[in-house]
């Protein structure tokens, strides 16, 4: 039979417990909770995002635009809610056939002024060697 722990001493704390309960000043969850964690980054990651905007946005904006309009035109699309986009889609298919043929040769006439404007870098490819193709298998026969 265990001796009943004497009044005047202090309880023996295993892993944060004390006969099976949490002890006082210990969590059951060191961790914490992972919507708090989440919340807690996604915060931090935001003031962060928004101090560095502060000191170099719109010279970054600037910057992507003309050397990457593809990634540009990414992050606006991904920044337009979806209804404006279905609306935007709906906004094409009201277009009239005419309207269509001009807004593509405007689009053309701005894709030629931009191959105008773009760099071509000539080259050669370069052999490099890779590793032989693994060997079948043998089979047991």
């Amino acid at each position: 039979m265990d001796p009943k722990p004497e009044h005047n001493t202090a309880p023996k704390v295993i892993n944060g417990r004390i006969d099976g309960r949490f002890a006082k000043g210990f969590s059951g969850n060191p961790g914490g909770s992972p919507e708090a964690t989440r919340r807690a980054f996604n915060k931090r990651f935001l003031l962060d995002l928004a101090e560095d905007w502060q000191q170099h946005g719109r010279e970054v904006f600037k910057r992507v635009r003309r050397e990457s309009p593809a990634s540009y035109l990414k992050v606006c699309a991904m920044l337009v809610p979806k209804e404006k986009l279905e609306h935007s889609t709906s906004a094409i298919k009201a277009m009239t056939d005419e309207e269509i043929e001009q807004a593509i040769e405007v689009i053309q006439t701005m894709l030629a002024a931009r191959a105008d404007e773009t760099e071509v870098i000539e080259g050669e490819a370069e052999v490099v060697p890779s590793l032989p193709p693994p060997k079948a298998p043998k089979t047991a026969s």
